[in-house]
């Protein structure tokens, strides 16, 4: 009776000790494949905030380099006619004849007038440009490339001061050529009314803007000669 009894406990004891390592390992792969799932789950949720980024980063910048390429074309622009109406202007201050200076005052007034507005569409289109550089830096929080936002940033900023500073020799310029008038008595051009002030304030715009063009492309240079990309990334 002691066998038996001895030998029924034995297989009950063992069974139970199968069962509990049995139940410990399904416990343990249960846990396991919860560390799993939950680590891939937040590894998508990085992977999937990263491409997000990237996208963002890549979208902005594009639409910013966009931008700023339109603001750069219409102040070329506004500069060719500007430069036409300085030298129209110049030309009728030379000038001998009271009829050609009617035409060239002309040329001048209808160049500045083509002029101005592209000064306009530069500057906001710099300002705008400057403000998408601006969005794109929270999209990336690599050192290079925010280092060579900021860069393009203050270009952005120059090229709209660039601009308006243009823009107010510009009407400055207008001021001037509309006064010039033909003097019969001593075959020379005058201006009809004193512009010792207005002849100030063109000379100190245009030297505002030789100054701040040399900034503007201080700018440009060092973003050609960034080390936009890095081996090291």
């Amino acid at each position: 009776m002691v066998r038996v009894f001895t030998r029924n406990m034995f297989i009950m004891l063992l069974s139970i000790m199968v069962g509990a390592i049995i139940i410990t390992f399904f416990i343990g792969d249960i846990m396991n494949r919860t560390k799993i799932e939950t680590l891939t789950t937040e590894h998508q949720a990085e992977i999937t905030s990263i491409s997000s980024k990237s996208e963002n980063f890549t979208s902005y910048f594009l639409k910013s380099s966009v931008v700023l390429d339109l603001a750069r074309s219409d102040l070329a622009l506004g500069n060719y006619h500007f430069d036409l109406a300085l030298l129209w202007y110049n030309s009728g201050l030379a000038e001998t004849d009271s009829l050609t200076l009617e035409s060239y005052k002309t040329w001048g007034i209808d160049n500045l007038s083509l002029a101005m507005p592209n000064y306009i569409y530069s500057y906001d289109n710099y300002l705008e440009a400057k403000s998408f550089f601006n969005d794109t830096k929270f999209y990336t929080n690599y050192k290079l490339y925010l280092d060579i936002l900021d860069l393009y940033i203050n270009l952005a900023d120059s090229g709209s001061n660039l601009s308006m500073l243009r823009y107010n020799a510009s009407t400055f310029l207008a001021y001037l050529t509309e006064n010039l008038t033909f003097d019969e008595k001593n075959n020379t051009v005058v201006f009809l009314v004193n512009v010792t002030d207005l002849l100030l304030s063109f000379d100190s715009a245009m030297e505002a803007y030789n100054n701040e063009l040399e900034k503007y492309n201080e700018y440009q240079n060092a973003i050609d000669e960034y080390e936009f990309f890095d081996e090291n990334r």
